[in-house]
């Protein structure tokens, strides 16, 4: 199977104090991914290195088994919301269309197609009536869509997402994730950053589990066991508690520590 990404010995810190420890696995092509892991483990600094914005202290990150510099027109990056200046003004729809400059090229005059494109793609996030709307007076999850939305109409061969979901309702992270998983039979990898362990053992076919190191990577049902989230979130039992009916449910293998 083509390997989509390799990380090999990546260590990153901030301040000399390590956000990421040696952190190594692959992932294959055609996956839908979740990172998950505690606040603080290193979730977001893994995308962030993944995309080049970040310079590790050690170790590499491979796309398609190149660097991020000659692979990036192939990459669509959704950041944080909170990372964002969305007094900008500009409507919804312009923001969408940014994500197909890197297809016509900055300079070059957008097409029939490009506008046919970045409609459809903000209809799959449930946004084209607000197409016109200056994002400034759009809620937080709205304007998380959007960016959804321009992702979604770059047409990427991969999607690495940091938290899309924040601020999003549970109906329209269901109806997203459908628009994912299709992204992910046409062939695509996507990698999300996520917090919520239950929508996480439903939606991800491969896991990432972080704690700053590496605890597992592999498909969902290898790593989604009590052994490896209790090493994740050590005492956090609540948490736990509450996917422990998913694992039964999905016949997830239990290990005993």
């Amino acid at each position: 199977m083509k390997t989509a990404i390799e990380v090999h010995d990546l260590t990153v810190t901030y301040n000399q104090k390590p956000a990421l420890w040696d952190i190594d696995f692959d992932i294959p092509d055609g996956a839908l991914v979740g990172i998950i892991g505690p606040n603080g483990s290193g979730k977001s600094t893994l995308v962030k290195s993944m995309m080049g914005i970040v310079e590790p202290s050690s170790g590499w990150v491979k796309i398609f088994d190149q660097d991020i510099e000659q692979v990036r027109h192939k990459v669509s990056y959704v950041p944080q919301r909170e990372s964002v200046d969305w007094d900008f003004p500009t409507n919804v729809m312009d923001v969408v269309l940014m994500g197909r400059y890197g297809r016509s090229g900055l300079f070059r005059r957008l097409s029939k197609k490009d506008k046919r494109i970045a409609a459809e793609s903000l209809e799959k996030v449930g946004m084209l009536q607000f197409a016109q709307r200056q994002i400034a007076q759009l809620s937080g999850g709205q304007q998380q869509r959007v960016f959804m939305a321009r992702a979604l109409a770059e047409q990427a061969e991969m999607y690495l997402m940091d938290e899309p979901f924040a601020g999003v309702d549970a109906a329209t992270e269901n109806s997203i994730f459908e628009v994912f998983q299709e992204i992910r039979d046409s062939g695509k990898t996507m990698m999300v950053v996520h917090h919520d362990l239950q929508s996480a053992a439903k939606y991800f076919d491969y896991i990432v589990l972080l704690n700053t190191r590496l605890i597992a990577a592999g498909p969902t049902e290898e790593v989604f066991t009590q052994e490896l989230l209790q090493e994740a979130y050590g005492g956090k039992l609540s948490i736990l508690d509450q996917i422990h009916a998913i694992i039964e449910q999905k016949g997830y293998p239990v290990r005993e520590s």
